[in-house]
């Protein structure tokens, strides 16, 4: 898996007038292909009195799967510009349904190109891009003479002290980002003239949401 990309973590909905034609946008996170048409089953259940629902998605690490559907739409004028917003932002495991209630006036191809785009820009904004990154937390076990040494490198560092445990040592829990891991490893060699090691509790592939790390 990369080390980081672009998503979004929740559901979300937006909605766009456009010479009375009413578009809905719905976003949703999915980690599978078979997710994706779920959702589009369940979108077009929802609204299954609409004239079209266009949908698009794109999942898998490098963008593997790419789908979209102008659902009755003149060809190239829905579903393409729905995948182009995901495609621009590089947004990874996303699906999304345009739904639009024909409000009797012709839009041109020009004009269902932006309005289509543009209602899916509403609904991946309403949602909000999360970069997603690759972190590990790890576990490192010292005497109560070197802790204070190693309390203060983490605390100064790039990384997280989750919490710390006091047994007969000192265990402190640190959320370090993937990338730092042979950096935060040499200094806590050096700090402890190699006598204690990093050891890796869990790999986690989470968001900072309002202060808060979400695992995904």
């Amino acid at each position: 898996m990369l080390d980081e990309y672009n998503t979004i973590l929740e559901t979300a909905e937006a909605e766009l007038i456009e010479k009375k034609s009413r578009f809905i946008a719905t976003v949703r996170p999915v980690k599978s292909e078979d997710e994706a048409r779920s959702f589009i089953a369940e979108m077009r259940k929802k609204y299954w009195d609409a004239t079209h629902n266009v949908f698009a998605y794109q999942i898998g690490d490098r963008n593997e799967i790419q789908r979209s559907s102008d659902d009755g739409e003149p060809q190239g004028t829905a579903g393409k510009p729905v995948l182009d917003v995901l495609m621009g932002d590089d947004i990874k495991n996303t699906a999304v349904v345009v739904t639009r209630y024909f409000g009797g006036t012709l839009l041109g191809t020009g004009g269902l190109v932006r309005a289509y785009g543009r209602c899916a820009r509403l609904g991946i904004e309403a949602a909000g891009i999360a970069r997603v990154k690759h972190y590990k937390e790890c576990s490192v076990s010292t005497d109560y003479t070197t802790s204070g040494k190693i309390q203060y490198e983490i605390t100064k560092g790039e990384y997280i002290l989750e919490d710390t445990v006091y047994t007969d040592k000192v265990e402190f829990i640190v959320l370090l980002d993937s990338d730092n891991e042979k950096k935060f490893s040499d200094m806590i060699s050096e700090a402890t003239l190699g006598r204690s090691d990093v050891i890796t509790l869990r790999e986690i592939y989470g968001a900072w949401v309002n202060g808060e790390l979400k695992e995904v």
